[in-house]
């Protein structure tokens, strides 16, 4: 097994050069959710030049993709995740470009070994990560029927296994009234009092709900002018859970008190949910192996503070389809938080690059792993079954 590795360790360090440029390609050109267009079209023809079979655009979405190399017999299918796209005004401040290189570049390390095994190493791009849910429309369009294992990495600041997160859902509100003349109120309905009254309703809406639930809002339109009554007003908020079911009794939650904020003033309204973003379930027995395969790469893996706070991330979405890791390995020290300039610094950085190929090496190594450990395999689906199978609904 050590003799496999090292050959997969030898094909990522052949390729490391065209694994920065497509890093820095992308970091370079940052793309929003849906509009990854430059990012989707790089990672296709770096992996098509090394064998792989890809459909663009895929299950219905122009950016995302999926590459396929097949073993020497059918087997184990092991997924290796992109994503992409950057955030607005800030660029790639989340590492994305690090995801992409570190997917393909461990779909075609372990994909160099496949003449000695059975089974099918995929990289599937998944775009809209930042918003979007670019992983929902993937499952619930059957992208990971037929798959075994899913496996991605993060940019952080600390490396860490095994990190959970929690549900989240856009949620955006919409009071329509009649304008009228400040001077004269009575004739108009004003949307923004409504708005305000939903605000003020959130509050004491909060004490009902479980410990974990979350929500943030901002006014995104409140009027044009103080002497007009407004005729709109529009919030969003992001609204987190412990699991998506609790979300999903929080956003019935936030319907009935729009109507009833709306019916002080007379208002209509509309509540409009975005895809809800699943709680995560790391699988702990494929991270484990990825722990063991980073710690025979120099880096030392620890566990998450069980006091953070979790952010949330679609790939909880797929954690409860198939047995998935998403685990995380530092390109800055920890005075550097996500999604600031600093960060996008260091996605672009040579520390960066190194965890691109580390990255790499390491899940490909965990892919060879299940590939050809039926006992891993085993294990992590029978934990999967356990862990988050019953909550998939």
């Amino acid at each position: 097994m050590y003799f496999m590795k090292q050959r997969i360790a030898e094909k990522a360090d052949e390729i490391r050069q065209e694994l920065l440029r497509l890093s820095h390609d992308i970091h370079g050109c940052p793309e929003t959710s849906f509009e990854e267009v430059h990012a989707a079209a790089w990672q296709k023809d770096m992996l098509e030049r090394h064998g792989f079979t890809v459909e663009m655009p895929f299950c219905g979405m122009e950016t995302s993709f999926r590459a396929v190399r097949k073993g020497r017999a059918s087997g184990p299918v092991i997924a290796f995740l992109s994503e992409y796209d950057a955030l607005k005004g800030l660029g790639h401040a989340c590492g994305h470009n690090i995801i992409a290189a570190s997917a393909v570049g461990a779909g075609i390390a372990l994909a160099s070994v496949l003449e000695d095994v059975a089974g099918e190493v995929q990289v599937i791009g998944t775009p809209a990560e930042e918003g979007g849910g670019g992983k929902i429309y993937l499952v619930e369009r059957g992208a990971f029927r037929g798959v075994d294992f899913a496996l991605m990495m993060h940019p952080n600041t600390k490396n860490i296994i095994g990190r959970g997160g929690l549900a989240a859902q856009g949620v955006k509100v919409l009071f329509t009234g009649r304008a009228a003349h400040s001077a004269t109120p009575d004739k108009g309905i004003n949307a923004l009092s409504s708005l305000i009254a939903f605000f003020n309703s959130i509050d004491m809406l909060r004490q009902t709900w479980p410990n974990s639930a979350k929500i943030n809002g901002i006014i995104t339109k409140g009027g044009s002018a103080s002497n007009i009554i407004p005729d709109e007003a529009e919030a969003e908020f992001t609204v987190r859970a412990s699991t998506k079911m609790e979300l999903i009794a929080m956003f019935e939650d936030l319907k009935r008190v729009a109507g009833a904020a709306a019916m002080i003033t007379g208002a209509s309204f509309a509540v409009d949910g975005e895809p809800v973003y699943a709680e995560r379930y790391p699988n702990s027995v494929m991270g484990e192996a990825f722990k063991r395969n980073m710690e025979l790469l120099g880096e030392k893996m620890e566990y998450p503070d069980p006091r953070e706070r979790f952010g949330s991330s679609d790939v909880g979405n797929v954690s409860l389809e198939l047995p998935t890791i998403h685990e995380y390995l530092a390109i800055a020290d920890t005075s550097v938080a996500g999604h600031t300039p600093a960060f996008r610094e260091a996605a672009a950085s040579p520390r960066g690059d190194d965890v691109v190929i580390l990255a790499a090496k390491g899940l490909a190594f965990t892919g060879w792993d299940l590939l050809s450990d039926e006992k891993l395999r085993e294990a992590s689906m029978d934990e999967y079954r356990k862990k988050a199978l019953p909550f998939r609904k």
